[in-house]
């Protein structure tokens, strides 16, 4: 009787498929339209090749800046819960990521995980406790910083001391704690590519993998081999030429990590996550249309993000998902795949949506979306325009900083979100002036991003009941933000201290 009574409750659970391995790729400032699943321009064979066979995300959502994003991938927790929310983390700064948060290796180390990271960190370095291996990976092999020189390793900074700024220089690449002087003169496309090819060859097959690989690709300096530019020579533009070239360079390595995980038979037990950590720098090559704005920016151009999910695990696949998800629920979402509980973490702003990627059927938790408050924020290389207040019973200070919040499909703006062009590829012509034109701004703006992802009409005026209660949801938020932390520069940080190294 026992023994069909728990056949019984067997068969009333949900059963799937979860992938023992775990490899997530980040790329750094890769743009909207700068995938050939969004753009035939650009030759992506391989990433292409993995989206289209798994599930596209096209309601994907990251930070507009490199460290906030990764702050939210490795904790599950908005960037204004760990004091994140302004700017990034900079070489001189003595910051990083609080070691009080519990991040994702940690807590896949619980369920037995190799945990390895190949590339960029950007979570901050001043002191050891903020290094990834003592935050639950095995093993490190990239730089701490956030841009450097493809080849020579070298990241330049300045530091302020007094009324006074410096420009230093040092090398960073490390080889767990070890300085890997070794890297200077090689492509970090390559080297990233080398480790994690290696990784991949020495692992057990019975054991669960964890392969973070933040690439340094596309960030700039504009950097890649020749043969790379020369899948290019049709582009007039030399930036995009160089960038296209990068982004190729990326598709490379990224193929050539997959054909390891294929010949070491790791390949269909493994679940493959792809993410920008935010939109294309249009400064610097990159490319968001037809969205609006670009990095560093509120607008979809900076924060709507290229990603996928590739894996047997997956039930429903070949299609593309338009459920509301965000950088920050890889978190759950990740540990839900490794069968590991969020227990023992602090509270989460994530949502496991494991159930929305694998069913076609299924949606998505998330309904609502704080992409922001950032007190701080001017924006760079370009001036702020006089912006007009918008009075509110809630107290929010719409001119102060800038901020945006999504709920289901409106999503609010005050502030000055930032550069606010709609920028084309080189090739196309517009057939509407895109230009900035005011120098006097409305610090509230509300669009329906369903309807108009372009974000080209406002509609504040005309749903004001929308405006009150979005506005109420910031001021909810605002309210459990904690302190900023952005210190002014350590004059000890100089690598001329370190022996030449940051």
């Amino acid at each position: 009787m026992l023994a069909s009574v728990l056949y019984c409750l067997l068969l009333a659970i949900p059963v799937y498929s979860r992938s023992k391995h775990i490899v997530l790729i980040v790329a750094d400032d890769l743009g909207y339209n700068d995938v050939g699943f969004h753009n035939p321009d650009m030759l992506t064979p391989n990433i292409d090749m993995l989206a289209k066979s798994g599930v596209i995300l096209e309601s994907y959502y990251v930070q507009p800046i490199c460290t906030p994003s990764r702050s939210q991938l490795m904790t599950g927790r908005y960037q204004i819960h760990t004091g994140l929310q302004h700017s990034v983390i900079f070489a001189p700064q003595p910051n990083c990521l609080p070691t009080n948060e519990v991040i994702l290796p940690q807590k896949l180390k619980e369920a037995g995980y190799l945990t390895h990271a190949v590339g960029k960190w950007h979570l901050g370095f001043y002191k050891k406790e903020c290094l990834p291996t003592y935050r639950g990976f095995d093993t490190f092999y990239g730089y701490y910083c956030g841009a450097e020189d493809y080849y020579t390793k070298k990241q330049s900074a300045n530091y302020r001391t007094g009324h006074v700024d410096k420009r230093v220089s040092g090398f960073d690449f490390h080889d767990d704690m070890r300085t890997a002087w070794e890297a200077n003169g090689t492509y970090s496309s390559y080297l990233f590519r080398e480790r994690a090819i290696q990784i991949v060859k020495a692992h057990k097959k019975s054991l669960p993998l964890f392969l973070y690989l933040p690439f340094q690709s596309v960030h700039f300096p504009l950097q890649v081999p020749s043969k790379y530019i020369d899948l290019y020579k049709h582009v007039k533009n030399k930036m995009r030429r160089t960038y296209s070239g990068m982004v190729s360079a990326l598709d490379d390595a990224i193929g050539d990590v997959v054909d390891a995980l294929k010949q070491n038979n790791l390949w269909n037990d493994t679940l493959l996550v792809f993410t920008t950590d935010n939109g294309g720098q249009t400064l610097m090559g990159g490319n968001n249309w037809p969205l609006r704005g670009r990095k560093d920016t509120l607008w979809e151009g900076g924060i709507r993000g290229v990603g996928f999910v590739h894996g047997e695990a997956i039930v429903d696949k070949k299609r593309s998902s338009n459920e509301l998800i965000h950088i920050s629920d890889w978190f759950p979402t990740l540990l839900h795949v490794a069968g590991v509980s969020t227990a023992g973490t602090k509270p989460l702003d994530s949502y496991n949506v494991w159930d929305s990627i694998s069913y076609k059927d299924k949606t998505s938790p998330r309904l609502e979306l704080l992409h922001n408050i950032d007190p701080l924020f001017s924006a760079p290389y370009i001036p702020t325009p006089t912006l007009k207040p918008y009075p509110n019973k809630y107290g929010f200070n719409t001119t102060k900083g800038h901020s945006a919040i999504r709920f289901k499909n409106w999503k609010l703006l005050t502030g000055f979100p930032g550069f606010d062009k709609w920028v084309a590829p080189p090739k196309m012509k517009l057939t509407h002036d895109d230009n900035f034109k005011t120098l006097i701004s409305p610090s509230v703006q509300l669009y329906h991003i369903a309807s108009d992802p372009e974000e080209r009409t406002n509609l504040v005026d005309k749903y004001p009941d929308v405006v009150g209660m979005l506005l109420e949801k910031l001021a909810a938020y605002n309210k459990t933000a904690v302190p900023v932390r952005f210190p002014p520069d350590d004059p000890q940080s100089n690598p001329d201290l370190h022996g030449g190294v940051w």
